[in-house]
């Protein structure tokens, strides 16, 4: 029965813990959906309906890809609905995240063109690298839930960077 030499063991287990760490996805706020640049008509009783199980799918595909670990934003959703709209506020999502703990800060709007022509944006911005935020993009054909699925699922799955590529490597 061979012995492992200590200073082999120490180092085999230092390489073991970095490698889980490094496996470990980084923490995502994704907060809800909003609505934005809904032209003249404004925004439908189906359109703010669609919002929270949109925004529930893209935690879910975001979740299940591997590229993040989800965190509640429940302990912030008063501070959230005070601002209104997190495209304007500042930064403010970004400080709401920090403040969950998280390492990365997503955001999503939904653009309503026509009845037709919609899109589904997807904001995220890596809080502990310090990196521009990146945004993503899919139009949809279609006012209608199944639409909506269909385009978030394709978002992620196609336009998103796939999980070793989410957040930028750390220093």
């Amino acid at each position: 029965m061979s012995r492992l030499n200590p200073i082999t063991l120490a180092v085999s287990t230092i390489l073991l813990a970095t490698t889980c760490a490094q496996a470990e996805a980084p923490s995502a706020a994704v907060f809800d959906f909003q609505l934005a640049n809904l032209g003249a008509q404004g925004p439908t009783e189906a359109d703010k309906a669609r919002l929270g199980p949109l925004t529930d799918l893209l935690r879910k595909q975001l979740s299940d890809s591997g590229r993040y670990r989800i965190v509640s934003t429940v302990p912030v959703e008063g501070d959230v609905a005070k601002s209104a709209d997190l495209r304007k506020c500042g930064g403010c999502a970004d400080d709401f995240a920090r403040k969950l703990g998280a390492d990365v800060a997503i955001t999503g709007e939904i653009q309503k063109v026509s009845n037709l022509i919609l899109n589904i944006n997807v904001y995220v911005k890596d809080l502990k690298a310090g990196t521009p935020e990146k945004a993503y993009t899919v139009d949809i054909r279609g006012d209608n839930d199944l639409s909506f699925e269909h385009g978030v699922k394709y978002l992620v799955k196609n336009n998103m960077p796939p999980a070793t590529e989410a957040v930028s490597p750390q220093k």
